[in-house]
């Protein structure tokens, strides 16, 4: 069976303004499919990312966002620089000032963290180290099953997975939950392996503890679905 990949889905009044900033961050090309705006992958490990055109305004603090990684001592300041010169913002979210990883938000305010040198949790991994997740233990049992990547890290209500490579993790950081609006503006994407089904690609993620939102059968798009803790996902068709 070929394998499953993750990816993530964000939200933007300006998709292309947005993805063109993750590109320039993360070296990759841009294309525009349809209605929406994809980052192009450069090997199957790297995480998927498409940006979604909205005309809702973002109002609340993310339930999940990414971390960028630094290797030598330098490379956190270089890396601050550089995104608030592709047009990063520093956000303050309540980080107390003993802590040493920078927040930034992306053009649109879509928080991220830039992670000094010397993270051993972070080790080894790309320069997209990490997406941090809100989220139950149940979820991250639940993500990891979905994806077929075993738990590297399972404690205190604290979960993560890794991809196959050890390019990047997903962290779920258990309770208590961030606020949430009507609909959460960065979420999460499973593409199907290409020996799967749509109706048995569905059944096996609600056996694993999904819930149906619509089964949609348009643009690449299968099924919207939730996870354990009413976070909605996209299982889109193989690509």
């Amino acid at each position: 069976m070929t394998p499953r990949r993750f990816g993530i889905c964000i939200d933007a009044n300006d998709p292309e303004r947005v993805a063109r900033f993750w590109a320039a961050v993360l070296g990759r090309e841009i294309e525009a499919v349809g209605e929406e705006v994809r980052l192009l992958p450069r090997t199957d490990n790297d995480i998927r990312m498409r940006f979604l055109a909205t005309d809702a305004p973002k109002s609340l603090e993310n339930p999940h966002h990414l971390h960028l990684t630094s290797t030598l001592p330098d490379d956190q300041q270089r890396t601050v620089d550089r995104l608030l010169g592709l047009g990063a913002t520093h956000l303050d979210v309540g980080q107390l000032p003993e802590e040493d990883h920078i927040v930034l938000g992306d053009p649109e305010g879509n928080e991220l963290c830039v992670i000094p040198a010397g993270n051993s949790w972070l080790a080894g991994t790309g320069l997209l180290g990490e997406v941090a997740a809100d989220g139950s233990r149940e979820t991250g049992v639940f993500w990891s099953a979905a994806l077929g990547w075993p738990l590297v890290w399972d404690q205190d209500g604290e979960t993560a997975v890794a991809t196959p490579s050890g390019s990047a993790k997903i962290a779920w950081g258990g309770p208590p939950p961030v606020p949430r609006g009507p609909r959460d503006r960065f979420r999460f994407d499973l593409i199907a392996p290409e020996d799967t089904g749509p109706a048995a690609e569905i059944s096996r993620l609600v056996g694993l503890g999904a819930t149906v939102v619509e089964e949609t059968y348009g643009d690449g798009r299968w099924a919207r679905m939730t996870d354990p803790d009413a976070y909605e996902f996209t299982l889109l068709a193989p690509r």
